[in-house]
């Protein structure tokens, strides 16, 4: 009798053998040098001695990078609730809608993937800068007012640009994307009789949504909660671009101490802070996961 190939521990250890190679050389290998440089000191211009220091992490705690810190957890944070307000009613929308729909909003939601980062934050400078888009508008509606006779004095061009609000803008416009798919990914699996049943039992939309399709969807709310607090924390070339000179978060902070500084230990002690805030937040959707699973057997 043939044996099943997935009994076949020869052809499952091949199978495996490659990408875990892949693993090691790739990923587990060099973020070991970087926690090794993280326990150690710069000795002369070039050279690290792994010496076991802790100091280079004692040293992510002076006022000056908490507060980098802080303001990168603020924005990440103020980016992640926005995009999950703008994000669950357009994955509701697209749950309810009917195939031919679905596949159309599911083309535009995943259409900013299929163009460079660099070249949709240059289009949003564009829309942002001072003689942009949006001010030109503006300005041109200024204008038609004053023809009115209205007192309009002159037009001043708002600062949307080279400040936390356009950082946030800017993180909002990239990350949407990572909010609505796992919450359509998890709004499409519900049992829509459940739904009617409310509805028909008396309860409202708002109530429906609240007490039965925020629970049962749980997991893709905290998937997408992950999936875009995540990279918004850790995000360098939005806040780089579109932040002004006190808009540091805290991946700029790391390039600086691994270019302009040349401090690659504490540079290696931030991007591992930044690596262990990462697995909390991994744990905490982990937590959310059984929960929604608790709720959902109910």
């Amino acid at each position: 009798m043939m044996q099943d190939w997935r009994e076949d521990k020869t052809f499952f250890g091949a199978a495996i053998a490659l990408p875990v190679i892949w693993f090691m050389i790739f990923f587990v290998v060099p973020m070991a040098i970087v926690w090794a440089y993280s326990v150690g000191e710069n000795v002369g211009a070039v050279d690290i001695a792994i010496t076991g220091t802790f100091a280079n992490y004692a040293k992510a705690f002076s006022p000056e990078v908490l507060k980098v810190m802080g303001d990168s957890v603020v924005l990440a944070f103020i980016t992640t609730i926005i995009c999950l307000v703008v994000a669950f009613p357009v994955a509701l929308a697209m749950t309810f809608a009917d195939e031919k729909q679905k596949m159309w909003l599911l083309l535009l939601v995943m259409l900013p993937f299929w163009t460079n980062l660099l070249i949709r934050t240059y289009a949003l400078i564009a829309v942002m800068r001072t003689s942009g888009v949006i001010n030109s508008g503006l300005e041109g509606v200024h204008g038609l007012l004053a023809l009115t006779g209205l007192p309009m004095g002159t037009f001043e061009p708002l600062p949307l640009l080279y400040n936390k609000f356009a950082v946030v803008v800017g993180l909002v416009y990239v990350h949407l994307p990572f909010m609505v798919l796992p919450l359509y990914a998890a709004l499409d699996r519900l049992d829509k009789s459940l739904i009617e049943a409310s509805l028909d039992l008396g309860a409202g939309h708002l109530e429906t949504i609240r007490r039965i399709i925020v629970p049962l969807a749980a997991p893709g709310i905290a998937a997408g909660l992950v999936i875009t607090f995540i990279p918004a924390l850790g995000a360098y070339l939005t806040p780089d671009l579109l932040g002004g000179p006190d808009d540091l978060m805290i991946a700029s902070l790391i390039e600086r101490q691994f270019k302009r500084a040349n401090d690659w230990p504490f540079g290696a002690a931030l991007s591992f802070i930044l690596m262990y805030i990462t697995l909390i937040f991994f744990a905490i959707r982990a937590f959310m996961e059984r929960k929604g699973g608790k709720v959902g057997a109910h």
